[in-house]
């Protein structure tokens, strides 16, 4: 062809076919297709779920959480590992929700770390939270969903890198997590941030305002996508102290707190300081104390938190979830993926799930998320 007649042939297929031109003009025999980033889009809402009313609607009345009945409901649970973590190992299936439901829980609370979501992506997370809910919509157990960060959001310092996040991946996460769960009875609450510390300021400096706007805003958020599910509130130094409520609340309805009361964060006696620190929130405010826990060292001597803190609790009507249903992190509740025995932490708690007559507890030792 000669090459005027060559040159007309390109500008033509150029007009008509674009990509063609691109392949000509670079020798590309098959050119990659150009990626449509203005058709890209966040999780979408979940499709209809037969299995989404299933459970009864749980709400806020004054103190308490309660059914479309109005009767008051006392949560007892416990948390699972990450699913990340769990699918990793192999036992993310049916299977491991009914051990779940054998313990007496009838609240399962799911820790979302921050490495995780961000590793599978929030595509691929969703999965698993999908499944759970299912599973546990079958099993007659609620959820909670918990961003299981360790932290300060204000400043961006975390405790490990495990936690490390940002205020715009946590306001992204909860809108995602909203609008995919809106209408799901089964998921009763969204924990907003598992626990936030200064460290002793080693994570740098944020006051309570700078908490309680932070969390005004992200239930703002949660609410335009989704007005029933109940959000929880953390309180400082590694969620234990609600005393800010004195005197500022969160300005938000249908909400509650979060408190994780385990034993090194008062000495002996404990009740008078557990009053004094969250216990007297609970005469206004509904609280879910969504980790307590102890593990024994041989030799040592029963030091009775278990039975003092269930009885505590009870009796302030505070909710309450054991940390954690895992062989690895601990304090453990199971010893073995193999057999899912029960520890003497996991014995006591599922005892306390069914029933008032409370086992001596083991002593306490550290905890690992």
């Amino acid at each position: 062809m000669k090459p005027l007649l060559m040159a007309v042939a390109i500008i033509v297929a150029s007009l008509s076919c674009p990509q063609a031109a691109f392949a000509q003009n670079t020798g590309a025999a098959n050119p990659t297709p150009v990626k449509q980033w203005w058709n890209a889009r966040y999780p979408r809402p979940a499709g209809p779920n037969p299995n989404a009313k299933k459970m009864p609607l749980i709400s806020v009345r004054g103190n308490h959480f309660v059914d479309p009945q109005e009767n008051t409901v006392l949560f007892r649970g416990l948390s699972i590992a990450d699913p990340d973590k769990i699918d990793g190992e192999g036992h993310w299936n049916r299977d491991f929700f009914v051990h779940v439901q054998q313990t007496g829980a009838r609240l399962v609370r799911i820790p979302v770390h921050p490495i995780a979501w961000r590793t599978r992506t929030p595509q691929g997370y969703l999965i698993l939270l999908d499944q759970a809910v299912d599973w546990c919509t079958e099993l007659g157990m609620y959820v909670d969903i918990d961003w299981h960060s360790i932290g300060n959001l204000h400043t961006g310092l975390f405790q490990d890198p495990m936690y490390q996040t940002s205020l715009q991946e946590t306001f992204e996460f909860w809108r995602t997590i909203a609008s995919h769960f809106a209408g799901n009875n089964t998921v009763a609450f969204y924990e907003l941030f598992n626990e936030p510390t200064m460290f002793s300021n080693k994570l740098g400096p944020i006051s309570w305002s700078d908490w309680k706007q932070i969390n005004e805003e992200l239930i703002a958020t949660i609410r335009a996508y989704d007005r029933d599910r109940i959000p929880l509130v953390a309180g400082f130094d590694w969620a234990y102290d609600l005393t800010p409520l004195h005197l500022a609340p969160i300005n938000a309805e249908g909400i509650g707190y979060v408190t994780h009361p385990y034993p090194n964060k008062r000495p002996k006696p404990w009740e008078p300081k557990w009053e004094e620190d969250f216990g007297f929130a609970a005469s206004q405010y509904p609280i879910i104390a969504t980790e307590i826990g102890f593990w024994r060292r041989p030799g040592t001597p029963d030091d009775g938190y278990g039975p003092a803190i269930i009885n505590y609790l009870e009796g302030r009507g505070i909710s309450w979830l054991a940390w954690v249903y895992d062989p690895e992190w601990g304090p453990r509740m199971i010893s073995s993926w193999d057999t899912f025995a029960l520890t003497d932490e996991g014995e006591f708690f599922s005892h306390a799930m069914k029933s008032q007559a409370l086992p001596a507890p083991p002593a306490q030792t550290p905890v690992t998320h």
